[in-house]
């Protein structure tokens, strides 16, 4: 198992659970393609804080590559409320290509 990964369960372990801890475990995850545990510490993050842009770009990413098209289109629709409320115009701006690519992937289905 990836050390990264075992670092940061151990500090889940220990009662330390916040949205960047639960959005790095769920990049560690999407690195090696575990999808399904990445979205499970994506959506962590966004629960714990909803206004994370981040987190929820990686969500949408981790949902699309575990080919669940449209829970990936609600959440890069939800993550880009929030970027630009925000005014994070980066990920505003990859979170509206990636949202045309979902889309234009689940019609291509």
């Amino acid at each position: 198992m990836n050390a990264r990964i075992e670092k940061f369960k151990a500090m889940l372990a220990s009662g330390q659970d916040n949205a960047f801890l639960r959005y790095s475990l769920g990049l560690e995850y999407l690195n090696i393609k575990e999808y399904l545990l990445a979205i499970e510490h994506f959506s962590q993050s966004v629960e714990l804080n909803p206004d994370y842009s981040a987190a929820w770009k990686g969500y949408g990413k981790a949902l699309v590559e575990a080919q669940q098209l449209d829970k990936a289109i609600e959440i890069y629709s939800q993550g880009i409320v929030i970027a630009e409320k925000k005014r994070d115009l980066q990920a505003l701006k990859e979170m509206q290509v990636f949202l045309k690519r979902a889309q234009k992937l689940r019609h291509e289905l």
